[in-house]
């Protein structure tokens, strides 16, 4: 069990690397004590051994969001929570055809990209519900939008995205009248290993907006999806 502190504390799910490291690193440097989730061993000590290296008040939760124990667990393991950012996500096997589409590649994607944000953000609920300012903040993809249809055809993980945007406004609605405030967000193209590195844009400018929503004011927006422009049509 964490000891309590004054210390504000932020648990990022797939934290290990990219994008998700990017968001820890980022809360770790505006003062958060990081929880880093992950569900390689090995990869998650190496991800706190280089965040402890920056400076940052960092310690490693064991954590598969397809796993109903790993989620309770790695929630029993804290015993504080002001902000979740639930990063965690996964393309899934190409091609994704939707004619072709193998549903099994749909349950996948789905177990880790919309499921698996159901099971950690309603563990974690408890602890959110008693920090002063708890902020939620769920990973998405401008490939999710109706609106914009970006990115090559991917039939699995593209409607995981849309679910998620609809999800979190599901989210919003709940927390009505509540201090728990709710956003969804895209990093945009970022070089990681998801994207082969096949981009000029870093893992920190990605991060940014991630970090924008997880430290909005009390009358912040709720419910939105947003990118470093603003709002995203979807």
């Amino acid at each position: 069990m964490e000891g309590v502190n004054d210390t504000k504390t932020a648990l990022v799910t797939g934290a290990n690397k990219g994008i998700g490291f990017a968001i820890a690193a980022g809360l770790g440097a505006l003062g958060f004590r990081v929880a880093v989730g992950a569900r390689d061993d090995v990869r998650l000590a190496e991800a706190v051994t280089r965040l402890q290296a920056k400076g940052i008040d960092a310690f490693g939760v064991a954590l598969d969001v397809t796993s109903d124990d790993s989620v309770a667990t790695a929630a029993a393991s804290l015993s504080r929570l002001d902000v979740l950012v639930n990063n965690a996500g996964i393309g899934g096997p190409m091609p994704q055809d939707p004619t072709t589409l193998d549903l099994d590649a749909v349950r996948t994607v789905l177990d880790t990209n919309v499921f698996g944000v159901v099971r950690v953000t309603n563990a974690a609920l408890p602890l959110l519900r008693k920090a002063e300012r708890p902020r939620i903040v769920n990973v998405s993809s401008n490939m999710g939008s109706l609106a914009l249809r970006t990115g090559p055809i991917m039939a699995a993980y593209a409607p995981s995205k849309s679910m998620l945007n609809s999800l979190t406004v599901q989210y919003a609605r709940a927390f009505e009248g509540t201090n728990v405030v709710v956003n969804a967000c895209c990093p945009g193209y970022v070089a990681t290993d998801f994207t082969g590195h096949a981009s000029q844009r870093s893992p920190e400018e990605g991060a940014a907006i991630a970090l924008r929503l997880a430290t909005l004011p009390d009358d912040g927006p709720r419910g939105g999806f947003f990118d470093d422009e603003g709002v995203v049509a979807w």
